[in-house]
């Protein structure tokens, strides 16, 4: 071959290598970018699109540009749902079968209960990050602050944190005795937060800062929001949207709301309402200060969500800005049912927000210095047409909104077919173009949500594929149509029962005395998700409030036993001197 020949040769070659890298870089650059918007505590009907009162302008866009799931089914609590959602395993094999908060002594040696991402299990970070995703976290983490248990560590390339089950939402400071603080991480070291706090805002600015240092990649960035995790918070300006809406109560909005998910079609036409639980109060036997209280904490827990709307419409509309809307794909879904606990009602309350300088004065309900939230019959109603909510694994605690948007997404589609949290992981690897490389130390026991977006199946899961799920003690398998389930007190009472969801999505009606074989076909399914996924039996007597107030007590232990040691001993000296004193003074003489 000639110089010439040679010379052009390699300027062909060279052309086609900078041809081939231009198309790589393209391809790159197109692949799309990811969005997860985790909402906390959020039932089923509190999203607008799903029939909600809210006004969430910008997440019904997503879900008109997108599709609803309304048969997706999470966990009945916040941080097994948010391991599960991050790696498409089942939670007792992320290491996170449930919370701290009511990890019983018995189970804290447990595999599968260590509260801590166990070796080889894998986040979609860590999947992404490899395939060169920049991947960004804000927002509420709970799944460990170890050594190596923070999102740094987890695949995330920039995070800033909460390492607990909440937190204030105005200042750096806790919401319940169980934590001294708010305990925030920026890129797994301590971090404090600025003056202007407001949960909403500053995870959507965190992130925003984030996706600005770097343009050229594609990303993963997941919004983990406080909204609307107790304590209800949310500036004035949304919550008075709300005055006068829930002046009914909450008998009235759960009737509503059954109705409403008729209309939308959520449940059957002729589908029953459950009755409110056990000793739950009725709306006319409350004291009209009560009333006003509650009707008013209701109207903060809408204004928070549409606080939170506000915020991702300024994150769609910078994405927007930077020509990268287009080819996002969203994820909006919240990690459980609403939220039962009330703080005017839980004992020792009165003295701790005294104590933390809170207060639940009317006039500034919601805003900096308030602890609201709505309670069990307000939560029970929020979660219609479920029954029960957060904590239980009944409908109304783990059946939630899930809203999938983007390229590859069908628009104005709604899936009724069941789908669950561990879904979600092997969906977005679909959707990006990832594939598992098939020699994993823990695998995905999740599946792909694209057959039915695509419309080439109807079903993710076979229908007489057994799908079981546990969280302390409250447990649930699909199969068939039908559910088993049974659940811990205080609203529950540890019985297993059977019901058609097909027919009664409320479960109302226990099916077992009639279909006996069924009942014991299922139980028998039951066990072996038990025994192959590693779930203990709960304690006798267990009760997860019971469990939150030893831990509590535990912890708080933990953390001043030296003062607490000290004051124990001054007093016993100081009774010691007493009663040698009254003994001089009594003593006989001679």
């Amino acid at each position: 071959m000639g110089q010439r020949s040679r010379e052009l040769s390699a300027t062909l070659g060279l052309a086609c290598g900078l041809l081939a890298g231009s198309v790589s870089a393209a391809h790159a650059d197109t692949r799309p970018n990811i969005v997860v918007l985790l909402v906390d505590d959020a039932g089923l009907m509190d999203f607008e699109p799903f029939g909600g009162e809210a006004r969430m302008p910008n997440v019904s866009r997503l879900a008109a540009q997108g599709t609803r799931f309304s048969g997706y089914h999470t966990s009945p609590l916040c941080a097994p749902s948010r391991a599960m959602l991050l790696t498409g395993v089942d939670n007792h094999r992320t290491g996170i079968a449930t919370i701290p908060e009511v990890l019983p002594a018995e189970h804290e040696d447990a595999p599968g209960y260590s509260m801590s991402f166990e070796p080889g299990v894998e986040t979609l970070a860590d999947r992404l990050q490899r395939e060169g995703y920049r991947t960004l976290m804000t927002g509420k983490w709970h799944l460990g602050s170890d050594e190596g248990d923070l999102p740094n560590h987890h695949g995330f390339d920039r995070s800033f944190a909460l390492d607990a089950s909440g937190a204030d939402n105005w200042e750096q400071r806790s919401y319940m005795p169980y934590y001294a603080t708010a305990p925030w991480f920026e890129d797994g070291k301590p971090a404090d937060l600025p003056e202007d706090f407001y949960s909403s805002k500053f995870m959507v600015d965190q992130m925003i800062t984030y996706l600005d240092e770097e343009k050229e990649q594609p990303f993963f960035a997941y919004v983990a929001f406080q909204a609307i995790h107790i304590p209800v918070q949310a500036p004035r300006e949304f919550t008075d949207n709300y005055i006068g809406v829930y002046d009914a109560g909450w008998h009235k909005l759960r009737e509503d709301r059954w109705q409403r998910a008729k209309a939308l079609g959520l449940i059957p036409a002729h589908a029953p309402l459950a009755p409110m639980p056990p000793n739950t109060r009725d709306w006319d036997g409350l004291t009209e200060e009560q009333r006003t209280y509650y009707a008013r904490a209701m109207s903060v827990n809408a204004g928070m969500l549409e606080a939170m709307d506000f915020h991702i419409g300024r994150l769609m509309d910078h994405l927007a800005a930077r020509g990268e809307l287009e080819n996002t794909i969203f994820i909006v879904t919240s990690d459980n049912g609403p939220e039962p606990s009330d703080l005017t009602r839980t004992r020792g309350t009165d003295l701790w927000m005294a104590m933390s300088g809170y207060n639940m004065d009317i006039e500034t309900l919601g805003e900096k210095g308030s602890l609201v939230s709505i309670g069990s019959e307000w939560a029970n109603a929020a979660a219609a047409p479920g029954n029960l909510f957060k904590f239980y694994a009944t409908e109304g605690g783990i059946r939630v909104p899930l809203i999938i948007s983007g390229p590859g997404v069908p628009s104005g589609k709604m899936v009724s077919s069941l789908s669950f949290v561990t879904d979600i992981a092997p969906t977005l690897m679909d959707l990006v173009g990832v594939t598992s490389d098939g020699d994993e130390p823990v695998d995905m026991t999740g599946r792909s949500l694209m057959p039915v977006l695509t419309g080439t199946a109807a079903e993710t899961h076979p229908v007489d594929q057994a799908v079981g799920m546990e969280v302390a003690g409250n447990s649930a398998l699909f199969k068939n149509g039908y559910k088993l389930t049974r659940n811990t007190p205080p609203y529950g009472d540890n019985v297993w029962r059977l019901y058609d969801l097909a027919r009664d999505p409320g479960e109302v009606t226990d099916l077992k005395e009639g279909e006996p074989a069924r009942f014991a076909q299922m139980m028998a399914d039951y066990d072996a998700y038990a025994a192959e996924f590693g779930v203990q039996t709960m304690p006798a007597g267990f009760d997860h409030l019971k469990q939150i107030r030893t831990n509590t007590l535990k912890k708080l232990f933990a953390a001043n036993h030296a003062y607490i040691i000290g004051a124990l001993l001054l007093i016993m000296a100081g009774l010691f001197f007493a009663l040698r004193a009254i003994w001089r003074l009594v003593r006989p003489v001679g």
